[in-house]
């Protein structure tokens, strides 16, 4: 009888889901949600597993470059670049601060921390008063091997034109001897007369020698005339700045101011009270710099190299 009952309620059902085509198409539809969202709930989970898989692979071949907790490839480039860019904007210390400082242990860097800078680095912040030393310390090996080198080719001279003895044993202050003028002039005709033997001449080389001139003046006899001024300062454009040439040698300029001499017709003074005054040398540099201002605004006139 429960047998037979079953049955008959299984027909019902049946029969009223083929009548009720909206009932049956709820039926299949729920059924097919149901059945769709299970399929969705276990792909999904398949999905998601291999996901979680991939990104765990990539994680240990790529530290940092995915997942939330460290940034991706991308990020981590942006952030190694801004890292960089802001270790190079700090003050890098000087070379040799930061070699001292980073040779040794720490003990050895607490000492030289203790002892301060080395003498280059106080140097150097002190004004940079290192350079000019060592400039001027060039310019002074360039002027004494260059007057060595004069005093050496005016020791070989053969017709002792000149001869030099250095004042107080300085190599920078030149007494020289010119021995010889053109024996058709007249300032010759005085030295034979008077028994003069030189005319003494004293220079004097800056510290930039040979690329400025010497100071140079005549001490004796008084001459007149000549191109020599009060003082014993000597009116010669090569022995300003302006006329200057470092190729120029002592014996160069000596022959010149000889034929100076003879050109403006110079002559040993043998006046009275005058010819036994000395020239000085303050009133030489008054002199000398009196007639560059002059010479410098109206020209300057030099005896030509035909002349001697």
């Amino acid at each position: 009888m429960a047998t037979l009952l079953r049955k008959i309620g299984l027909i019902r059902l049946h029969n009223r889901d083929t009548e009720d085509p909206k009932h049956h198409h709820n039926h299949r539809g729920g059924g097919g949600g149901q059945q769709s969202a299970s399929l969705r709930g276990k792909g999904g989970g398949k999905s998601g597993g291999h996901k979680q898989q991939q990104q765990q692979q990539q994680q240990q071949q790529h530290p940092g470059g995915a997942g939330d907790a460290s940034p991706g490839p991308g990020k981590g480039k942006s952030k190694r670049a801004a890292e960089l860019a802001a270790r190079d904007k700090q003050p890098q210390p000087a070379a040799g601060a930061a070699g001292a400082a980073g040779a040794g242990g720490p003990r050895e860097r607490a000492a030289g921390a203790r002892a301060g800078p080395g003498p280059a680095v106080a140097a150097a912040a002190a004004g940079g008063s290192l350079v000019p030393a060592a400039r001027q310390q060039h310019c002074t090996q360039v002027r004494s091997r260059r007057l060595m080198k004069e005093l050496q080719d005016i020791a070989r001279l053969s017709d002792r034109f000149i001869s030099v003895e250095l004042v107080n044993e300085s190599l920078f202050d030149w007494n020289v001897k010119l021995h010889q003028v053109d024996k058709d002039s007249v300032l010759w005709q005085d030295m034979k007369e008077t028994n003069t033997e030189f005319i003494l001449l004293n220079l004097t080389f800056p510290d930039n020698f040979p690329f400025s001139p010497p100071f140079m003046r005549v001490l004796s006899p008084r001459l007149e005339n000549g191109y020599v001024l009060d003082g014993g300062a000597i009116c010669m454009e090569l022995l300003t700045p302006r006329g200057w040439s470092s190729a120029y040698t002592v014996e160069a300029v000596m022959r010149q101011f000889a034929a100076s001499l003879v050109k403006g017709q110079g002559r040993i003074c043998r006046k009275a009270g005058k010819s036994k005054k000395s020239f000085s040398r303050k009133e030489a540099e008054a002199t000398f710099k009196s007639l560059v201002k002059t010479h410098e605004k109206y020209g300057w006139v030099t005896p030509p190299v035909s002349d001697g």
